[in-house]
C-alpha cells in the first residue's frame, strides 16, 4: 500500500503539532496533497478509471475547503503551508 501508518505519522509530525495530532489543518492538507499526487500519477496511466477520477475531484475539493478555512482563521499559517507544500491558488 502506498500510504502506511508510519507515512501518515511522518506527515503529521512534520506539518502538524505532533505525530498523534491528526486533526490539525496543516497535517490534513499535507496528507491530502500526497494522496492527490498519487492519484494524479495513477490517472496518467489509467485514463478511463472514472471512479478514481471522482475520488480525486472530491479530494481536491476537501483540500480547497480546508485551505479556505485556514485562510480565514490564520493567514500566516495558510501562507506557511502553501509555501512548504509548493501549492498556489
Amino acid at each position: 500500500m502506498y500510504l502506511t501508518a508510519e507515512k501518515k505519522k511522518e506527515f503529521f509530525k512534520k506539518y502538524g503539532k505532533s505525530d498523534s495530532d491528526t486533526g490539525s489543518t496543516e497535517g490534513q492538507v499535507a496528507l491530502f496533497s500526497y494522496r492527490i499526487a498519487h492519484l494524479t500519477e495513477h490517472l496518467k496511466k489509467n485514463k478511463k478509471d472514472f471512479s478514481t477520477q471522482m475520488a480525486l475531484i472530491k479530494l481536491v475539493g476537501k483540500r480547497r475547503r480546508l485551505l479556505d478555512y485556514l485562510k480565514q482563521r490564520d493567514i500566516e499559517r495558510y501562507r506557511a503551508i502553501i509555501k512548504s507544500l509548493n501549492l498556489r491558488k
